[in-house]
């Protein structure tokens, strides 16, 4: 496994302040990826749109359901799995890739995120299906899946902590993810910090605009005036970042 980089909590904290697209567009300032790589597509829905943004390391693993394990009982590896968030940067993103296909049956319940959880997790992500949505929602506990089952079937675990792939993204055990509403994206750990500081500068350019459309009288070359100013304190921001690189 590669050296993961752990961020300050406190530039966790501030990337926890917005929301995921503002997160995606600072990103895009730095120009180290195609626009459309890094985020996670829409097979990767949120369970509980209203719950606040969802910052953490990926804690990876693959996931079976459709057939009983070879050895050992259904949870057996569940053990191992979240005593190996203290192996990792915290808090861990629990990112199951569903191996089945179809999907046949649900990743996650009750039992699972209450235990995820209880031992520090931030969420989950999983490329299957989720279950006990009325149970898990009074966690407050944020997950992400690709459609609702009834049942768990033969849920086991199959590998810990290996790259996978999920919503059309390679995650890298220890990456670091913001996920809320609109959707989970990757932020490169190594620019993670700078990324969460240069979050107020963007919304602030936005505000230009925004403002603006709030005011009492307004009007075309107004506005025009109005997206100029935000264009250039962005196009300022982005030359920022990138001589940071």
């Amino acid at each position: 496994m590669n050296k993961i980089i752990d961020v300050p909590e406190a530039d966790l904290q501030l990337l926890r302040q917005y929301d995921t697209p503002t997160i995606c567009n600072v990103v895009e300032l730095f120009d180290i990826r195609p626009r459309t790589a890094g985020y996670m597509d829409k097979r990767i829905q949120p369970c509980y749109p209203k719950l606040p943004p969802m910052v953490g390391y990926a804690a990876t693993a693959t996931f079976r359901s459709a057939a009983p394990p070879a050895a050992g009982n259904i949870y057996a590896a569940l053990d191992q799995q979240i005593a190996a968030f203290t192996e990792m940067p915290w808090p861990p993103v629990v990112v199951f890739q569903d191996l089945d296909s179809p999907v046949a049956s649900a990743t996650f319940g009750e039992v699972m995120c209450t235990t995820y959880k209880s031992f520090g997790a931030a969420g989950l992500i999983t490329s299957g299906a989720a279950r006990d949505l009325d149970q898990v929602e009074t966690l407050n506990f944020p997950c992400f899946a690709d459609g609702v089952l009834c049942a768990h079937g033969y849920c086991h675990i199959l590998a810990l902590n290996i790259p996978i792939q999920v919503g059309g993204v390679t995650v890298q055990p220890g990456d670091l993810l913001h996920g809320d509403r609109n959707g989970v994206s990757t932020i490169p750990n190594q620019l993670a910090s700078a990324v969460a500081q240069a979050c107020p500068e963007y919304a602030a350019a936005e505000a230009i605009v925004l403002n603006y459309l709030k005011s009492d009288r307004i009007d075309p070359k107004g506005y025009a005036e109005a997206r100029k100013a935000c264009k250039e304190r962005i196009d300022d921001l982005g030359k920022k970042l990138k001589a940071m690189l």
